[in-house]
């Protein structure tokens, strides 16, 4: 056991990097985000080995204790900084969570081998794209027709040039009741 532990402090000598503990960790998360709120709130009920402290991306308190990171970049994907500075993202994010978790520690030792990242790698573009899928408002395109999952297509006419609402809305000028008011309620000047 020596001997390995002597190699590695060895093999991180040579290539310049000094082991630093990691004593806590803050987890950043997207708090509009329910497969991100899910998963913090499942970290929260988990034993943990080194304490996570999850805080919303973006927020006062992430910018507070972190005005150097660009939290754009941590909007995009899971980002966990440890108290001495280290940076994990993406996968490296998740198994760090994981390594932190008493329950869960084995399996972000395999998760850290190279296989085992390719895995974890996959994991977290699942829930990427799952995320991504939930998040984005359904927009029409330029045939004006938009696909949203809970009711399938629908098509939105795009409103006529200048027919623009005053609330912003597209609804146009259309008065079809007589009120003097538009489709959305609003009256004309």
């Amino acid at each position: 056991m020596e001997t390995a532990k002597a190699a590695t402090t060895a093999a991180t000598a040579a290539v310049g990097v000094e082991r630093v503990p990691v004593r806590r960790l803050t987890v950043l998360y997207d708090a509009q985000c329910s497969l991100c709120t899910f998963v913090r709130n499942w970290l929260v009920r988990q034993k943990q080995l080194v304490p996570l402290d999850l805080v919303p991306v973006g927020s006062d308190e992430a910018r507070r204790r972190f005005p150097e990171l660009d939290q754009g970049a941590a909007f995009k994907e899971i980002t966990v900084v440890g108290d001495a500075g280290q940076v994990y993202r993406g996968a490296a994010a998740w198994v760090v969570c994981l390594w932190a978790l008493s329950a869960y520690r084995p399996l972000a030792h395999r998760l850290s081998t190279p296989s085992g990242m390719r895995f974890a790698r996959g994991a977290v573009l699942a829930a990427a794209k799952y995320r991504g899928s939930r998040q984005q408002p359904p927009t029409a395109g330029a045939s004006g027709w938009v696909y949203a999952p809970a009711v399938g297509w629908t098509y939105i006419a795009p409103p006529a040039a200048g027919d623009e609402c005053a609330c912003g809305d597209g609804g146009g000028n259309d008065d079809d009741d007589g009120d003097g008011s538009n489709r959305c309620g609003v009256r004309d000047a």
